[in-house]
């Protein structure tokens, strides 16, 4: 038996289809070739390898002997790093039509030397986010629970990776990286985007942090803060600086509360606490509490008289 899908002439929506192609390619002049892109899915295996050198026993599912502990790192860090190299040399080439002076495989090469020298401080920085995790939310059991089952620390295990790589050169890869954090728990972090120490992000989902944010130590967020520009460039006439300084910065021990947006280059004084739903456009002093009006509550014939406003609206 034929499907309705089977019986379709598709000849109109190919043409339409491939002209929409042509004009896309013409326009791209081919300067690009999407097969040197980097891959998602090699990508994603060699994060996923890393994942599993920075905590064998946790992520990388290890069950072996101590004593072969090392041998097991030494093999995920193989397969991720070779696999990285070959995504950065696939960045390089992408970019060559456009690039004022020729790339070398010996720069990918370089790249991921001076990253594997960064893996180290990397997964210290990640269990100091662990530890921020087990201290700020008391539902928190253990770390293996909090490293396994909170998005927010999988985001800044994937944004660790990602700066580093992004700080190096290779920001395609990066943002590749970001992304599939962000796939998988929500959370979208710019790899450029800098994080100081012990970073908690509470629950997770909706969160955005922009490119050029700068974010200090022992800072607490919820789900659905922004941390973004005020305006997209190309839209508004902007400064050098705002072009290279979009986004926030939030100084040490600061929390912020669910929902609250917090747009262009401000700053967020040291010890500030952001209250939820805030959208904030301006600089607030070290130690300040930023909150919306407190919610009335009615009660008896005031209650009486809004629920039959909120009816009738509803009728």
């Amino acid at each position: 038996m034929l499907h309705a899908a089977e019986l379709l002439d598709l000849s109109a929506t190919i043409e339409e289809l491939r002209t929409a192609r042509s004009a896309w390619r013409a326009e791209a002049d081919g300067r690009h070739s999407v097969d040197r892109f980097p891959s998602l899915t090699e990508t994603g295996q060699a994060v996923d390898d890393l994942v599993a050198a920075l905590f064998p026993g946790r992520l990388g599912m290890f069950t072996g002997p101590v004593e072969r502990e090392d041998a097991f790192v030494e093999t995920k860090l193989r397969q991720a790093l070779a696999r990285l190299q070959r995504q950065v040399e696939s960045e390089f080439s992408y970019w060559q039509e456009e690039a004022v002076l020729s790339f070398d495989v010996s720069h990918a090469s370089m790249i991921i030397g001076l990253f594997t020298a960064e893996l180290g401080p990397i997964r210290e920085l990640v269990d100091d986010d662990v530890r921020a995790a087990f201290l700020g939310d008391p539902a928190a059991r253990s770390a293996d629970e909090i490293l396994i089952c909170y998005p927010g620390v999988v985001a800044i295990l994937y944004h660790r990776i990602a700066h580093a790589l992004y700080a190096l050169g290779a920001p395609i890869v990066a943002r590749i990286i970001s992304e599939l954090a962000n796939n998988r728990t929500g959370i979208d972090i710019h790899p450029g985007a800098t994080i100081g120490r012990r970073f908690f992000i509470d629950h997770g989902t909706g969160v955005v942090i922009g490119e050029t944010a700068i974010v200090g130590d022992r800072v607490q967020i919820y789900q659905h803060v922004t941390l973004g520009a005020r305006s997209p460039l190309g839209v508004t006439d902007v400064s050098a600086r705002e072009r290279l300084a979009r986004h926030p910065i939030v100084e040490d021990d600061v929390v912020i509360y669910a929902g609250a947006t917090i747009l262009g280059r401000v700053t967020i004084g040291r010890g500030a606490t952001i209250g939820g739903n805030v959208w904030l456009l301006e600089d607030v002093p070290a130690g300040s509490v930023v909150a919306q009006p407190t919610a009335v509550i009615l009660a008896g014939d005031a209650a009486d008289q809004l629920h039959e406003t909120l009816r009738g609206r509803a009728a």
